[in-house]
């Protein structure tokens, strides 16, 4: 006796399959898709010339001095990536309790904004403010009897922004996560005629296991052990909180809010970007991009799709842009498919 097909007649008569068999099927019916106006570069510069320092923890990225940087970013605006977050490593001789050099007017991220934008006046430039690159103890703030002081620390930061903001800054990315930051840099830049500037608010920034190639590229990590930021970063555990730490942001003056770590916050990308009435930029951390990295090096999986594949699950979750390590590779993907 043969043995009859289940599928007999018509059935199945919706086959999903169908839609995926050829590839511009597959690419009409796309839900999201990745574009170079979704990305922003996070670029790490130093002080010197003619410098590309390699970063051991973050394999093809690279600290910057200005006259590189300046080369690097031709090939930038050229490709279309409408901004970049820039990060500095502070020599140790201007490092102190305060973080004080983060508001010389002169220091290493606003003379780059300076020359950047005479440059190319049209690239977007985001300037983190906290003072981690600044302090000899790594923390984001100031410490009093090794507490991060909140109120002293937003004091030093609206004077951070500020001088970021002369500098031309046009984006002012808080990423301290002290509490009321928000409005006091909105309300000093504002009382400095500085009414257009935007704030980009880090708004849900948990202390996460992600950070460790970034304090290594910042040199935020002076002493052998981990710094603890959990009182003032957010506990994984916690999704709720997030939505309210957002809404206070909101309430603040905060233009836009940044999700950090990316990948293992999709759930809270999704819930503030359903939720908040706000753009919301993923940051894929430097953790994630030394996971892809390492795992390709090894041969454990394809560079190329993996990498792609984490950016588009940020445009899935709801993201509006996201800040990657991996932009440029990506811009010249997209570029080249056109």
């Amino acid at each position: 006796m043969k043995n009859k097909s289940i599928f007999s007649g018509n059935y199945p008569q919706t086959r999903m399959r169908r839609n995926r068999m050829k590839n511009f099927s597959n690419k009409l019916i796309s839900e999201n898709n990745l574009n170079i106006h979704d990305l922003i570069y996070p670029i790490f510069i130093t002080e010197g010339k003619n410098i590309s320092d390699s970063i051991s923890s973050m394999p093809g990225v690279f600290r910057f001095s200005i006259d590189c940087l300046l080369q690097l970013l031709e090939d930038v605006v050229n490709l279309g990536i409408p901004a970049i977050a820039l990060f500095p490593c502070i020599e140790k001789q201007y490092k102190d309790s305060d973080g004080s050099e983060a508001i010389n007017s002169n220091n290493l991220v606003c003379r780059a904004v300076k020359l950047i934008k005479k440059e190319f006046p049209d690239l977007g430039l985001i300037c983190d403010v906290a003072l981690d690159p600044y302090t000899n103890h790594g923390h984001d703030g100031i410490l009093i009897n090794d507490v991060v002081d909140n109120d002293k620390t937003v004091d030093i930061l609206c004077k951070q922004a500020l001088v970021q903001a002369e500098a031309g800054c046009d984006i002012i990315a808080p990423s301290d996560m002290m509490d009321g930051r928000v409005a006091a840099i909105r309300n000093y830049l504002d009382e400095n005629n500085f009414i257009d500037t935007q704030i980009m608010s880090y708004a849900a920034k948990y202390a996460s296991s992600f950070y460790g190639p970034f304090r290594n590229a910042v040199g935020s990590n002076n002493s052998k052990k981990t710094i603890d930021k959990s009182s003032y970063q957010m506990n994984p555990a916690n999704s709720n909180e997030a939505i309210r730490e957002v809404e206070l942001d909101i309430s603040e003056g905060a233009d836009m809010v940044i999700i950090k770590p990316g990948m293992p916050y999709l759930d809270i990308i999704y819930r503030v970007k359903s939720e908040c009435n706000i753009p919301v930029f993923a940051y894929q951390v430097s953790g994630e991009y030394a996971m892809i990295t390492y795992a390709a090096k090894n041969q454990c999986i394809n560079k190329q799709d993996a990498m792609l594949e984490s950016i588009i699950a940020f445009k899935r979750a709801g993201a509006d842009g996201v800040l990657s390590y991996f932009a440029l590779e990506v811009a010249k993907i997209i570029s080249i498919n056109k």
